[in-house]
């Protein structure tokens, strides 16, 4: 989710818990292969001064502090410069590689990126091959893709191209990219795809609780699912669905948690020396808005946040608001 699930929210999500895997906003690749600043620009994990004390080694990069292993998420069309720009990502210490079909943006998709190639299953195959061809075996290389572009004729189509050029497995945003992300998840599409790969079908979308992740499942008879938006709205739904899972107590997060990860953020950004101070209320902003649904004290003070231009003001208001 570009913009969303930036380096501050996968070490804060991460953090809390629950996450076996998570990737990068995407990079998108053109016909040329980056230098290594954009790598690092998009991928921060990847720089060894982000890392822990405790995390010397190399292979330790591709993290998240609390150990969470990251994929680089790459979209583009061009096969000779994903295949590039995967090696290099690897060689820089990428544990995975992750392709985007299913960005459904018509900025993307009008330069035949995205969403916009699930109407052409071959040139999917020869993107996928062409990208595990180009970094090691033991290198996963994964894809995410939509049911479709205006309908899903072609989905089975897709997630065969994908799982015959090499992938580890498929993520399957349960909509076409006509859908958007307009209710409801089509799960029951995914179970006839889950059944007739022999790589594994993940699941995504509309996974909003811990009961919309058990009814994912069944319906689509997938043994994983990918959190997407729900992790923003409620940011501890990922260790919610594991303590269910370890059969414990779930105490779920009260605005007072809420409000320690936001001064978390805070924190983050401000300290970050790289950083523009004038993108830290922003940044704040956008996730009270997403916090919205679940939480009324989000709802009680965006509409003062939303004028607020100072990143110290912001931080106060959000305190104000646990007391």
């Amino acid at each position: 989710m570009d913009g969303l699930t930036d380096v501050y929210a996968r070490e804060l999500l991460t953090g809390i818990g629950g996450y076996d895997l998570c990737v990068t906003e995407f990079l998108r690749v053109t016909d040329t292969l980056f230098p290594n600043r954009v790598f690092y620009r998009r991928f921060p994990e990847l720089k060894r001064e982000l890392k822990n004390e405790f995390n010397e080694d190399k292979k330790e990069l591709s993290c998240t502090k609390s150990g969470t292993p990251i994929f680089l998420q790459l979209l583009g069309s061009d096969t000779i410069a994903m295949a590039e720009n995967a090696a290099k990502a690897i060689e820089l210490g990428a544990k995975g590689i992750d392709l985007n079909f299913g960005c459904p943006s018509k900025t993307v998709n009008k330069s035949n990126g995205g969403a916009s190639l699930l109407k052409y299953p071959t040139q999917i195959n020869q993107i996928v091959s062409s990208v595990r061809h180009s970094v090691p075996k033991n290198i996963p290389v994964t894809a995410k893709m939509r049911l479709g572009y205006e309908d899903q004729s072609l989905a089975h189509d897709n997630a065969l191209a994908i799982q015959e050029g090499g992938a580890e497995w498929v993520t399957i945003h349960a909509r076409t990219k006509k859908d958007g992300y307009r209710p409801p998840a089509y799960w029951d599409a995914l179970a006839p795809i889950s059944e007739q790969l022999h790589i594994p079908v993940i699941a995504n979308g509309e996974v909003w609780s811990v009961a919309d992740y058990f009814a994912c499942k069944e319906r689509s008879r997938c043994e994983s699912v990918m959190l997407g938006r729900g992790a923003m709205v409620t940011p501890d739904l990922a260790l919610q669905i594991k303590y269910t899972l370890e059969d414990k107590d779930i105490i779920t997060f009260s605005w007072q948690d809420v409000c320690l990860v936001l001064d978390n953020l805070y924190q983050l950004m401000i300290n970050n020396p790289q950083l523009n101070e004038r993108y830290v209320a922003p940044r704040l902003k956008l996730w009270v808005k997403w916090l919205m649904p679940s939480y009324t004290q989000a709802e009680e003070i965006f509409t003062q946040l939303k004028r607020i231009k100072d990143p110290h003001q912001a931080i106060q208001l959000i305190k104000m608001s646990c007391q």
